[in-house]
């Protein structure tokens, strides 16, 4: 009997043999794994190439992490954890951190490289030395071809190169050219017929990397379609940065404040680069008084846009929804899917019909009012009732979400209380203020704060119906009257303003410290309304 119970306990902990999938995934999982590696390393080293050292470094720690949490025994608990870590870190801190490192700098569309590639593009200029530009002719020399250089045309040919295989040119290539009377050069066979412009267009890329170095070693680079010839620098570069004009010698330095070189004229050179400035962006907010006064009245109207909004919403949705509430009422159902169509539908649609009634020459609205009252309100040329406006669709797309969360609450208040409140003779309204408004308003307002933050950043709506327009008049920075801060923030990046990406970073990044603090608050209010 011990024997049979030994081995049947033997028996219950055998392992089965590993079939031909585990096999194949034993032999095949480290091939993987190294090749893997190989891939991330290769894109590391292509985005430490281009310049990117910081990304790079990003890239490499990323990587290791990922590497060491699902190869190694150590990172065992981390492996359900790090695809969360790894997409908070790219997807939200990484731009986050970018974002507000743009806000101090001068990036814009004026200013996108940076100083050392503004330098080296300069040093890239130059200009042809005219009296030795030579004309050329390409002919076709079996699979290959070659290059007829001639100082002008009709005049017999003086340097002819080498067969070139142009289709297979890789990069810039040094071809030593050789007269083409020359005894030590004779042609394997006669030239044929120069090849027409469109051969010379076909093979334009590969040309323009060509490099012809004469017997006296000038070089010839290539000019356009039909020259060749030597060139010149229009800058050198100085040991402090500085960069010298060939033609006048005139030098100009960095500015790191402006973002341009300049000279000590006052002259500047384009393009500009990216510099640090500090808080200057922010500093525009507060010292600049062109910019200060739309941006402030910008930022009173977004915080007064999403109280009216979330407050006139609220009011209308717990209104509905304490009537629908009513059961003697008839037809319920009825009025409470018509109510909820306006939150059904999608808001772009909605914002577009609104735009047609709002029209003044032709929308529906207009036309009602002009027959009842003979007037015809110019809603999106008047900033009071272009705002008027806003508020009026805005409401219409979010009451029906306020009514849906007060008609759930109000299932939730004991019947106990309003037939208390009966005997003691108290009438609707004082039944609404006194009970259903106050144990409501404690769940309801975690939801009304992100209801706020929401419409803080409501571009859409913004974008649709009105684009920020009217405009105010004379400003630095085109700006609307019925602009928010996240639709300035994209004209700022975008649109009319040439593209000032700090600024518009400067100002995204107040916007996220805003809607953090009411993040914050909402959280408070959640954790009250529990206890």
């Amino acid at each position: 009997m011990n024997a049979v119970s030994s081995a049947l306990g033997q028996g219950s902990y055998s392992t089965l043999p590993p079939t031909l999938t585990d096999k194949l995934a034993g032999l095949l999982r480290w091939p993987l794994v190294a090749a893997a590696i190989a891939a991330a390393l290769y894109l590391v080293f292509v985005v430490y190439t281009t310049g990117q050292a910081a990304w790079a470094a990003g890239l490499l720690v990323l990587f290791t992490a990922g590497f060491y949490v699902y190869l190694s025994r150590g990172g065992f608990a981390w492996r359900y954890l790090f695809p969360g870590v790894a997409g908070v870190l790219v997807f939200i801190a990484f731009p986050l951190v970018y974002t507000a490192q743009i806000g101090f700098t001068n990036y814009s569309s004026t200013h996108l490289l940076s100083e050392s590639r503004v330098r080296d593009y300069l040093l890239e200029q130059h200009d042809a030395i005219e009296d030795q530009v030579l004309a050329y002719s390409l002919h076709a020399d079996g699979a290959e071809f070659r290059l007829v250089l001639q100082p002008e045309a009709g005049a017999a040919p003086r340097w002819v190169s080498p067969p070139l295989a142009l289709r297979k040119a890789v990069g810039a290539l040094r071809v030593d050219l050789a007269a083409a009377d020359a005894e030590h050069l004779p042609l394997t066979a006669p030239l044929q017929a120069a090849l027409p412009l469109t051969e010379l267009i076909r093979h334009r890329d590969t040309l323009s990397r060509l490099v012809l170095v004469l017997p006296d070693k000038t070089e010839l680079h290539y000019l356009g379609l039909r020259e060749f010839g030597p060139v010149k620098p229009q800058w050198t570069a100085n040991a402090d940065g500085s960069l010298t004009r060939t033609a006048d010698g005139t030098v100009f330095k960095p500015n790191r404040d402006s973002g341009f070189f300049e000279s000590q004229g006052g002259e500047t050179l384009q393009p500009g680069f990216k510099a640090f400035i500090g808080v200057g962006n922010y500093a525009r907010m507060l010292f600049d008084a062109e910019f200060r006064g739309p941006f402030l009245s910008i930022f009173s109207w977004t915080v007064v846009f999403s109280a009216l909004t979330v407050a006139c919403a609220t009011a209308i949705g717990m209104l509905f929804a304490v009537l629908l509430n009513w059961e003697g009422m008839r037809f319920r159902t009825t009025y409470r899917t018509l109510l909820f169509l306006p939150y059904a539908v999608p808001g772009f649609i909605s914002i577009l019909v609104f735009k047609g009634l709002f029209n003044q020459n032709f929308g529906e609205i207009n036309a009602i009012l002009n027959a009842l009252f003979g007037i015809k309100p110019a809603w999106f040329a008047d900033p009071l009732l272009a705002k008027t406006m806003l508020l009026i669709v805005n409401v219409w797309l979010g009451y029906p979400y306020i009514m849906i969360l007060c008609s759930g609450l109000l299932k939730a208040i004991p019947a106990d209380l309003y037939e208390a409140s009966a005997l003691a003779g108290a009438s609707p309204a004082t039944n609404f203020l006194k009970i259903t408004a106050p144990l409501i308003i404690k769940p309801l307002a975690p939801l009304l704060v992100s209801a706020f933050a929401f419409n803080f950043n409501n571009f859409v709506l913004i974008a649709l119906l009105t684009d920020g327009r009217p405009d105010f008049l004379s400003t630095k920075l085109p700006a609307g009257q019925t602009d928010i801060l996240v639709s300035y923030t994209y004209r700022i990046a975008f649109r009319d303003s040439g593209s000032d990406f700090g600024l518009a970073a400067a100002i995204s990044t107040l916007i996220f410290f805003l809607v953090a603090a009411l993040s914050l608050v909402n959280l408070r209010l959640s954790a009250k309304a529990q206890n």
